[in-house]
């Protein structure tokens, strides 16, 4: 089915170029429209267009292929199987949220202080007061 897929890419994509060259190649229509207001050709512009030739028809050949394939692209569009293989983001670990308070600041558990030593009596100095343990695993804002 992809074959078939890629296929009808390649088919669109050429036929698209191949409609682009006609269509540029072509002798446009609006070449005799300044006859049409002096030179009494005036028939010619809105009148008749007479047979087609090649290039024309060709075009509207080229018309057709890419319409045709525009159909088939749509058709596998949306009939396309999804793989259920897993891509790389449906494989990837997604971490747990950490519990947020009412003013959006995450709450941390800050670790419990260590135990500090009391300061030796003999010495005379009064023991410190313990510092403020660091916030943990906080993102910020």
């Amino acid at each position: 089915m992809n074959t078939l897929f890629n296929l009808v890419v390649v088919v669109q994509v050429l036929s698209a170029l191949i409609i682009i060259a006609l269509v540029l190649l072509q002798h446009g229509k609006g070449a005799d429209m300044g006859a049409a207001f002096g030179s009494g050709a005036s028939g010619s512009l809105f009148g008749a267009t007479g047979s087609s030739n090649f290039m024309s028809k060709s075009t509207g050949v080229a018309a057709a292929i890419f319409f045709a394939s525009t159909l088939a692209l749509a058709y596998f569009g949306s009939n396309r199987v999804v793989d259920t293989g897993g891509g790389v983001m449906e494989r990837a670990t997604v971490p747990a949220k950490a519990p947020v308070t009412s003013s959006g600041v995450p709450v941390t558990t800050a670790p419990a202080p260590a135990a500090q030593a009391p300061a030796p009596a003999s010495t005379g100095v009064p023991a410190a007061a313990p510092a403020p343990a660091a916030p943990v695993n906080q993102i910020p804002k």
